[in-house]
């Protein structure tokens, strides 16, 4: 076998391979073989099978299956050569194999560009320090306490308010007709947490328990059952009974309650360290995203086009799927297919700058990735999605999504080594509301 390789942009090579004959014989001949190895056809011993008849009774897939061997071999020792990284989009055109006959078929993908690294070891970098302040401690102690308070009827005549519990009946009309859907009995909402429509929460907290009550609530243009988008209806509601929580003291057994926790003080310190685990994580984030975002204004490369067209496909999906989760539609927001695409496409051009920039890095240092952090990073998909983590690794294989996950994980590590290698200054918290969010 011999090639020749073509660069036809910075990012996108053709590779022209020429077979002789000897080696297409060849691989027809092991691929015929092991066909006869494992036929058992009547009249012979299993493995005594004329080749000859194997080939007329197996033409078809023996052809096929030889090409593809023969093309993977060419392909791995090609690849294994040229030492390009990121490969995406790799095309093979078609090939058909004949006895006694040379082949000429050609390879084309595209890849990193060549481009040279600015110094990325010994940067400076401030990261805000992870701390917890007594307030904060106090507001998740009082989410602790409402989660585990005890709802008790509200014995007078009263108005439920924000923090209560109704228990509710409900219908719509509209125009006199009702409305098909919008009705409930004995529903039980909790009132100031945004479970409602507004104009909904209003009425209910405006109707004594015991009583009815009938006011217009309209729907936002953009609520999820567009035969509801954008319209105002006639709701009646009667509130049945009200509920107050009963918060519990703040005390060692509540810490017991929450979570086994041998005292108040404990639970009050497992909270602090949870708090600062979680920002440092976060400040360590922004504090990387500076470092690598000094680094990107540095340099500027083309980037492959096959890469870009992927990530733009799955940041429109996963936009979509957040709206979604809303309860509204891209299609009630106004936007199109095309209008996702634009907005995604910014993003998506940084995403495979910084992966491109953070493999070139990985290469240059020699990281790599084991095959244990795969395996780790299938076994959190699958704990996530809830799935079984042979399933998920398997998807993955079948879909070509192998090399990309190695490449992230690759581009992670490799961020890693530069913040490891950065002079980092603990700074304090410069907005401490931003922190709490």
């Amino acid at each position: 076998m011999e090639y020749t390789v073509n660069d036809i942009s910075p990012v996108e090579t053709k590779v022209s391979i020429t077979v002789p004959a000897e080696e297409v014989d060849a691989s027809l001949a092991v691929t015929t073989a092991l066909y006869r190895q494992n036929l058992d056809l009547r009249g012979f011993r299993k493995g005594k099978v004329p080749s000859s008849l194997v080939e007329s009774k197996f033409r078809k897939q023996i052809l096929r299956e030889a090409a593809n061997e023969l093309m993977n071999v060419h392909i791995n020792e090609i690849m294994s050569s040229l030492k390009y990284l990121a490969i995406a989009k790799l095309d093979v055109s078609p090939v058909e194999l004949e006895k006694g006959k040379g082949i000429d078929y050609t390879l084309s993908f595209e890849h990193c560009p060549e481009f040279d690294l600015p110094e990325y070891k010994g940067l400076e970098v401030e990261e805000e320090e992870a701390l917890a302040s007594e307030e904060e401690i106090a507001k998740v102690i009082e989410r602790i306490r409402g989660n585990l308070a005890e709802l008790k009827v509200v014995k007078e005549n009263r108005c439920p308010v924000d923090g209560d519990v109704a228990v509710v009946s409900f219908h719509a009309t509209k125009d006199g007709e009702p409305v098909p859907g919008v009705r409930a009995e004995n529903f039980q909402l909790a009132l100031g947490e945004g479970q409602a429509l507004p104009d909904f929460e209003n009425l209910v907290k405006n109707t004594s328990s015991g009583a009815t009550n009938t006011a217009p609530v309209s729907f936002p243009a953009d609520f999820i059952n567009q035969e509801l988008a954008g319209k105002t209806v006639d709701m009646t509601v009667t509130v049945h009974v009200v509920k107050e929580k009963d918060l519990p003291p703040v005390d060692d057994e509540l810490a017991q309650k929450a979570g086994s926790f041998e005292s108040l003080e404990k639970l009050r310190d497992a909270i602090s360290r949870s708090y600062v685990q979680s920002r440092q994580q976060l400040f360590k984030a922004t504090a990387q995203k500076k470092l690598l975002d000094g680094l990107l204004e540095k340099v500027d490369f083309p980037l492959p086009p096959a890469m870009v067209e992927e990530q733009i496909k799955l940041l429109v999906e996963d936009a979509k799927h957040k709206i979604e989760r809303t309860g509204k539609s891209p299609e009630a927001l106004g936007k199109s297919d095309e209008d996702l695409r634009a907005e995604a496409e910014p993003k998506a051009k940084e995403i495979v700058k910084t992966q491109l920039f953070l493999i070139k890095l990985s290469d240059k240092e020699g990281i790599e990735t084991t095959p244990q952090e795969m395996d780790a990073y299938f076994m959190q998909i699958a704990s996530r999605t809830g799935q079984d983590v042979l399933a998920v690794k398997q998807h993955y294989e079948q879909n070509g999504l192998i090399i990309p996950v190695r490449d992230k994980l690759l581009a992670d590590k490799a961020m890693d080594f530069v913040y490891t290698q950065a002079k980092v200054t603990k700074v304090p918290v410069k907005d401490p509301q931003a922190a709490e969010a």
